[in-house]
């Protein structure tokens, strides 16, 4: 074997000797068609003789490389020289530890700077003691005409936070399912038969569990129900879109652990995931953008905050705990199908 300074690297490559012996028919038969048909037995002995071959002539070395990665290596010999190639490394492997150093360093006393700024705990310039807090508590239920001083602050006085949230939970979705779908059925029929065996729906399915599918039987109904409760009175009491639509995602959990994928499809679906998001989060913006304009200009709103204390009062913060519990409840299953199987 001889050693040569590889270009990409900067270490020794070993290759055999320019004089090495020339293999027989059978290995050259072997290096052009063995990596398409896959299929034949060869020795290491076989397969040995056969790359010496192969190396010596760079026509049949080419045959055995798949395009794909001819391409990806011609490309990048056009966009860097080959003698800038290896200072172009070396640069980039010394400049990218002190880069990342600096960049720490600068975060760091950026934020320690911002705290010393602060005012001190306990003093009348602190934020957490301004008349914000003081008008919440005096004020909230007269301006919101929510009980519930916390459902009020988060989705009257704070609401254009929560719709940021909301979006954040579905373009979080959105890039968990671009990064783990399963392919296209084109794609899948390309599949080796291990990899279409594991993918098959039935290996996800679970087995028949008489007490599993007798309790969600008796449970999924109930934090069905419990679910829509919390939010359909998160501005009377302790509730709300995100806790009433995390019980209701943990039922759908529950019985697609109890009965399967396939009966679950039939209710839930990607496309029932991204009809009730858009819609939800639709309305939500449409909504909330009613109420700013209106803010914001002294107008006065159509939107009456109703009676205290009754189901349909606080104005928009009920229709608006519903839509946030729906993004919550189906993003919770989303997420819980993509890391499972890897889409719907």
């Amino acid at each position: 074997m001889e050693g040569e300074q590889d270009l990409y690297l900067g270490e020794l490559e070993m290759k055999p000797p320019k004089n090495a012996p020339e293999t027989d028919s059978k290995a050259k038969e072997i290096t052009r068609d063995g990596a398409k048909e896959g299929r034949q037995e060869v020795s290491q002995e076989e397969l040995k003789n056969a790359y010496q071959s192969a190396t010596e002539d760079p026509e049949k070395l080419r045959k055995m490389i798949p395009d794909t990665i001819v391409n990806m290596v011609e490309s990048t010999d056009r966009l860097v020289p080959q003698s800038r190639r290896p200072l172009l490394k070396a640069i980039f492997d010394k400049a990218y530890p002190v880069l990342a150093t600096v960049m720490c360093i600068a975060i760091i006393a950026l934020l320690l700077v911002t705290v010393s700024w602060m005012p001190p705990f306990g003093s009348a310039d602190n934020p957490t003691s301004n008349e914000v807090a003081q008008r919440y508590i005096e004020q909230g239920l007269e301006e919101t005409g929510a009980v519930n001083i916390v459902s009020g602050m988060i989705l009257d006085y704070r609401a254009f936070d929560t719709l940021g949230e909301s979006n954040v939970l579905f373009i979080a979705t959105i890039a968990v399912m671009i990064l783990m779908r399963l392919d296209s059925k084109e794609e899948k029929e390309q599949l080796s038969a291990e990899e279409a065996a594991y993918t098959h729906e039935n290996t996800l399915e679970p087995e028949h569990d008489a007490i599993l599918r007798s309790v969600a039987f008796l449970l999924v109904p109930m934090l069905l129900i419990f679910g829509m409760y919390i939010i359909l009175c998160g501005h009377l009491g302790p509730g709300g879109g995100f806790s009433g639509g995390a019980v209701i995602g943990a039922s759908l959990i529950l019985y697609a652990n109890a009965y399967g994928f396939q009966k679950m499809e039939k209710l839930f679906t990607a496309k029932t995931y991204k009809a009730i998001s858009f819609c939800a989060l639709g309305f939500y913006a449409l909504a909330k953008s009613y109420s700013f304009f209106t803010g914001a200009n002294e107008l006065e709103s159509i939107i009456s905050a109703g009676t205290p204390g009754r189901i349909l009062s606080a104005g928009l913060i009920l229709p608006l705990n519903i839509c946030v519990g729906l993004v919550v409840a189906c993003t919770m299953y989303s997420f819980y199908v993509l890391f499972r199987k890897g889409g719907y």
